[in-house]
């Protein structure tokens, strides 16, 4: 990046911004909320990966994030054929997702009933970060209706709030976190 690139053009100061593609779109546009939302999740997943102390969960995090950036230019496309390729995803990035949650599942102990957030503020950032990316996923959702873009997005986003899921419960174990299972008063 040029240290001449400015981080304000004034372009968006009307309430409009600009799709990749080049076609002007109000900021509340559902292209432009759906992307803003994974953007949000993958601040939220940044924050998780700065908390988190082992390696491993780093690593996975660093390249979902890459995912989700991916993910943002496909969202923000406006359907004009572009003078270069955009990044994609790949059936085989949902599969990383399911193969690290068998892992961490395995070493879990079995789920009886739902779980409250909390127990220690690395695990409730994870679900918040869950949360954030169910929004996203029903963003997304609405979005394709109107604008159809790759399916594997939605596919990736359902299963990365199941990740974080089963990452929250990791990290309740690794850091010996109570897990508050919910007890509903009937």
């Amino acid at each position: 990046m040029s240290k001449q690139w400015k981080i304000y053009t004034r372009a968006g100061d009307k309430g409009k911004t600009s799709l990749i593609g080049g076609t002007r779109v109000p900021k509340y546009d559902i292209r432009i909320e759906a992307y803003g939302t994974v953007d949000e999740l993958n601040a939220y997943i940044g924050l998780l990966r700065d908390m988190c102390s082992d390696r491993h969960s780093k690593e996975i995090l660093l390249e979902i994030q890459d995912r989700l950036f991916t993910m943002e230019s496909s969202l923000a496309q406006d359907g004009k054929p572009l003078a270069h390729a955009l990044p994609v995803l790949y059936p085989e990035d949902v599969e990383l997702l399911e193969k690290e949650m068998d892992k961490m599942n395995n070493q879990l102990p079995e789920l009886t009933a739902f779980i409250l957030p909390g127990g220690h503020p690395v695990v409730s950032y994870c679900h918040v970060a869950r949360t954030v990316c169910r929004r996203a996923e029903r963003l997304t959702i609405r979005m394709n209706e109107q604008f159809p873009a790759d399916g594997l997005n939605i596919r990736y986003l359902n299963r990365l709030s199941d990740y974080l899921f089963v990452l929250a419960r990791k990290f309740s174990k690794d850091l010996k976190a109570t897990e508050s299972l919910w007890k509903p008063r009937v």
